[in-house]
């Protein structure tokens, strides 16, 4: 089943018009959900981050978000997902194309789940990254639906047999291809500050609110290629990837080579947050 507006329905009779401001313009907005155990995580924070990029592109939402947020969580029980995720967006809606706004046009919503196991492996073990130069736009605030630089980024990851592509501007690392990216050092914890530059992740205000409770310095302060090449700890988080220890960078070892001690510690703090989440809700 999938959600089309206020509706549910069967994927397969599902129709998206050719003159969606979407699928013509990527004029929209969206949002990924994780679902453990039945139950949505940081759901709240998700509808209120869609709520902003919406109204960062002067979208108006097809109705109000209490509805939505209902319709969300109605979809999963209807789709009976235990583990995965909701994929939800908003386009502009149907109109002739034309660059400017449409008059007339209505905001389309459509959301699905998706099955999906956590990503034991690499959180227990790490991944390798690679570095690219970041050519998106600069408003990376929006969640948009205009993804293809993070497309390439990730492809040539895939390239290269590597899991993320950690990207800069110039010598300043920005963030991942679908991900925030940490350094550590002497127990401090480095990520590039909330900008139009990158995207808030939700699995960032999380970590960050878990690294402060555990005692860890959190330093939202930009940082260099060469000082993430040569720091103790790297981790990305993102609502996929949840958080996950990067232990090499191109060819290059960070650290011991092995998921560090502070990455560990938060990671434990996420799961007793998914924990209290799924029994609480």
């Amino acid at each position: 089943m999938i959600l089309f507006n206020r509706g549910f329905m069967e994927k397969d009779d599902a129709i998206v018009d050719i003159e969606d401001r979407g699928y013509q313009f990527g004029d929209g907005v969206y949002e990924f959900i994780r679902v453990y155990d039945g139950v949505c995580f940081e759901m709240e924070r998700h509808v209120q981050r869609l709520k902003l990029s919406a109204l960062k592109i002067e979208l108006a939402l097809p109705y109000p978000l209490e509805d939505i947020t209902r319709n969300l969580k109605q979809l999963v029980e209807k789709n009976g997902l235990l583990n995965g995720y909701i994929y939800a967006q908003i386009t502009r809606g149907v109109a002739p194309r034309a660059h400017h706004f449409p008059g007339s046009a209505s905001s389309v919503l459509v959301a699905y789940v998706q099955h999906a196991e956590r990503p034991v492996e690499k959180t227990t073990h790490g991944i390798h990254a690679i570095l690219t130069e970041d050519i998106r736009w600069k408003r990376c605030d929006i969640k948009s639906l205009n993804l293809l630089p993070n497309v390439l980024a990730k492809q040539l990851a895939k390239k290269h047999g590597c899991d993320e592509a950690i990207m800069h501007r110039g010598a300043t690392v920005s963030e991942g291809s679908s991900s925030n990216v940490y350094m550590v050092e002497k127990n401090v914890i480095y990520t590039h500050p909330i900008n139009n530059l990158i995207l808030n992740g939700i699995t960032r205000i999380g970590v960050l609110e878990m690294a402060r409770e555990n005692g860890f310095r959190v330093v939202e302060e930009a940082f260099t290629v060469n000082e993430l090449l040569e720091t103790e700890e790297v981790f990305i988080t993102s609502t996929a990837m949840e958080i996950c220890p990067v232990v090499q960078v191109d060819q290059t070892q960070i650290g011991s080579g092995q998921p560090g001690r502070v990455t560990r510690t938060l990671q434990q703090a996420f799961e007793h947050r998914i924990a209290l989440n799924s029994g609480g809700n």
